[in-house]
């Protein structure tokens, strides 16, 4: 009878593939050791460098990187859902962003990407009862990053934020599954009420630079609205608005436009 080995190192072809890219990049560019080496290659898995990466980017005078470091640890072992989110935000990135050439730039680079895992570090502490950290978390995100999404918010899985700066998300909002958004997005409210007022954002919906989605009001699932809209007013699946008040101009023009990453209008239109 052949013995079962004890204690196999999982496979991990997505840390694999990180680390392989990582090595390439250092082989190529000896003066990013320091940082690549620090970031990824010191670590042995993709939970691990997260940590180290989201408290590097957070840590201040205020709260050393230790701290910040096993909090986010904690958090990681506490809720695999975190790391699963991490994950399929790599790979919403990877695909949907021309830009992205390799898994390891989200975690070196892009602050969209590093900002929503520390507010999903954020929002785990929220939930916990934890307010002042969860608070301290969104502070120091919106200080480094421009990004500003209370820990309230619930955020699907699979977003993509591309360039990320100045977004704002409210506390009541939620935003769906494998959404994508551009710069200076608001999910906000339209007043000083503080019952739920904040959007209620589809799955696979598409929402362009500077709009803004105001209010209690759902947007549909793979909608898409266009830049610079201003959305007072639900919108069905499946449309596309834009214009200021947003109205509905067609239709989305594709099942997946948070996909496609298409926000030509129509020549119709």
């Amino acid at each position: 009878m052949i013995e079962t080995r004890r204690n196999l190192t999982p496979v991990d072809p997505v840390w694999d593939r990180i680390t392989t890219e990582a090595q390439s990049a250092v082989d190529k560019e000896p003066l990013m050791g320091g940082l690549v080496h620090a970031c990824i290659l010191h670590h042995k898995s993709l939970d691990k460098a997260l940590s180290y990466r989201i408290a590097a980017k957070l840590c201040s005078n205020e709260m050393s990187m230790m701290v910040l470091r096993e909090i986010v640890d904690e958090g990681y072992a506490d809720d695999p859902g975190l790391l699963e989110a991490a994950r399929a935000d790599l790979m919403a990135v990877y695909e949907r962003d021309p830009a992205c050439h390799r898994l390891l730039q989200p975690i070196l680079y892009f602050k969209g990407y590093q900002a929503m895992q520390a507010y999903r570090v954020a929002h785990w502490l929220w939930k916990r009862g934890r307010h002042d950290l969860a608070y301290f978390f969104q502070m120091r995100c919106s200080e480094i990053f421009g990004i500003d999404i209370h820990p309230a918010a619930r955020i699907g899985k699979g977003i993509m934020i591309d360039h990320a700066h100045s977004i704002v998300i409210g506390e009541t909002a939620v935003v769906g599954d494998n959404v994508s958004m551009l710069h200076s997005v608001t999910l906000g409210g339209t007043g000083k009420e503080e019952e739920d007022r904040h959007p209620k954002i589809g799955n696979g919906v598409l929402i362009g630079a500077g709009a803004k989605v105001l209010g209690n009001i759902k947007v549909g699932n793979c909608s898409r609205i266009a830049a610079g809209s201003v959305v007072l007013q639900e919108v069905p699946p499946f449309k596309t608005v834009a214009g200021i008040p947003a109205k509905i101009v067609g239709e989305a023009g594709c099942d997946q436009p948070a996909i496609s990453m298409d926000h030509m209008l129509g020549k119709d239109l």
